[in-house]
């Protein structure tokens, strides 16, 4: 059921939730990092409304953080699912190739009359390495492979969408970030710095866009709900 609820978003107005919801996360993630949000809120909720009406003719700010949120959800699936075990991989290529191309197909009318709007690229496993090795031959199990894989992504994730709806993220912070990451999530670091364990506690509550996501667009899903439950316990690990 939940495949065939997705077949039935292809329009602007369909997916206004879906960035309201994106959108609310990066605006919580760095406000609560201390980053200048200025009148991001406001400018959501203008976006918001123009795309439950129909409109793509947003002002150039808005049309790029409305083109990014989803051009980044699009991108995001099929690496993801490479840190996976093969069997998830299999299991999700369909959905996660439709997703793409329908919200690649929205973004791209918002971005349409913008300059110059760089797709992000995520990284595959093949792109992290720990002494000599790849990041996920130090996990075993599913949820450590996607807890690892998420610490990642996400960090990716926010800072393309962050940057491009116009909020600074400090790049050394980026960076700091992403060394212990990896370092602490494969056993190679006890412990993370204090601002850096905040920015990834702040990071893991996407549990709450899965839950949200699945509630707006009716998704009884199982497998939202494995995802929810296994990014709260690592969010509340980090607490």
């Amino acid at each position: 059921m939940t495949v065939l609820r997705l077949l039935r978003l292809h329009r602007p107005a369909d997916f206004a939730d879906w960035y309201r919801i994106g959108a609310e996360y990066v605006h919580d993630v760095a406000a609560g990092m201390g980053l200048r949000v200025g009148d991001f809120e406001s400018r959501v909720v203008r976006a918001t409304d123009a795309m439950r009406a129909g409109r793509t003719d947003l002002p150039p700010d808005l049309a790029r953080s409305v083109a990014a949120d989803l051009l980044a959800d699009a991108v995001f699936c099929d690496p993801f699912c490479q840190w996976m075990p093969l069997w998830y991989e299999l299991g999700l290529a369909a959905p996660c190739a439709y997703a793409d191309f329908q919200l690649k197909r929205v973004a791209k009318r918002y971005a349409a009359d913008l300059p110059h709007l760089s797709a992000p690229r995520f990284s595959r496993p093949e792109d992290v390495y720990v002494d000599g090795r790849p990041a996920t031959a130090y996990v075993d199990s599913f949820a450590d492979k996607f807890v690892l894989a998420d610490a990642v992504l996400h960090l990716e994730w926010f800072t393309y969408v962050a940057r491009e709806s116009g909020i600074f993220v400090p790049p050394l912070l980026v960076e700091r970030t992403r060394e212990q990451t990896v370092a602490y999530y494969t056993g190679r670091r006890d412990d993370l710095d204090e601002d850096v364990r905040t920015f990834q506690r702040l990071l893991f509550s996407d549990d709450e866009w899965v839950r949200r996501i699945a509630d707006v667009y009716d998704l009884d899903s199982t497998l939202f709900d494995l995802w929810a439950r296994i990014l709260e316990r690592e969010r509340r690990a980090l607490a």
